[in-house]
């Protein structure tokens, strides 16, 4: 199995553009994969800039409904109109980030709807005997606090975002067990548990952005939060890998707590297992 970042925040290979998004391509023996796209046609551009072909690409997923996931789809369709895209059915509802008293749209564009590889799922959904897709039925855990200004428009309301367009990717290949994730708005906590409530055992590899990033300093009560996070998750059996939406401070936090257990992924690594 071969995962690499395409995109992400931070810098990493030489040559690749780093922006505030995620990306990752997968080669497996059955399949070749991205999941989710970047917020920009710079993922295909690095793509191009580390020899990985996604014309090639069979299976796209697209882990929610947000910008910096999905700006890529537009982009990655007018070199590949054949992979099927699973996305959950809420995925082109209107999400939007409440900044101050303003409203921003930070949902996908609507002309990813018109692509007629686009496949829609609802719940959880198996692609095959390596890939499947699931999605949260039970928290034991609060969400992330950062998830307060996320909101969804209903009419002409906007109410707090319950996330229900997430969905995990599950890849069992090569004797391994690998779950990505994009934000894990849901929580990280609660995706792994659910994992374990469906799966029946624990990923031995954990990628995704734990949406701990605050441009503002962190409160006692969050900094409280991520400790908690990072002591809960060392209890599993699994290697975790973060970037993106996870954000340096709240990773030194955890490492400090997680060791060796979590690594931070950068701007074109290949993740050796």
């Amino acid at each position: 199995m071969r995962i690499v970042n395409l995109i992400e925040n931070t810098e990493g290979k030489e040559g690749c553009i780093y922006a505030h998004g995620l990306s990752f391509y997968i080669e497996t023996e059955k399949h070749k994969i991205i999941m989710d796209f970047g917020p920009s046609e710079d993922t295909m551009a690095n793509a191009e800039k580390l020899g990985i072909d996604l014309s090639k690409v069979d299976v796209a997923v697209l882990s929610h409904g947000h910008y910096d996931h999905s700006g890529g789809i537009i982009p990655f369709s007018k070199i590949n109109n054949t992979a099927a895209i699973y996305m959950q059915r809420r995925t082109t509802d209107d999400y939007y980030s409440l900044h101050g008293e303003e409203y921003r749209y930070i949902g996908i564009d609507k002309d990813i709807e018109n692509l007629s590889q686009v496949k829609y799922v609802e719940g959880d959904y198996t692609i095959d005997d390596e890939l499947s897709l699931f999605v949260i039925e039970k928290r034991v855990m609060a969400v992330p606090f950062t998830n307060k200004r996320l909101k969804v428009k209903r009419g002409s309301e906007y109410v707090q975002d319950d996330f229900c367009h997430e969905q995990a990717l599950v890849i069992k290949a090569d004797g391994k067990t690998v779950l990505l994730s994009g934000c894990a708005h849901n929580g990280i906590v609660n995706i792994l548990q659910e994992f374990k409530r469906k799966y029946g055992t624990w990923p031995d590899a954990a990628i995704s952005g734990f949406h701990l990033v605050k441009k503002k300093d962190y409160t006692d009560e969050e900094m409280k939060e991520i400790v908690d996070t990072a002591k809960e998750l060392k209890n599993y059996k699994t290697v975790f890998y973060t970037c993106h939406c996870t954000g340096e401070t709240a990773f030194d936090v955890m490492k400090e707590v997680m060791g060796d257990m979590l690594i931070y992924v950068h701007t074109g690594d290949e993740i050796d297992f």
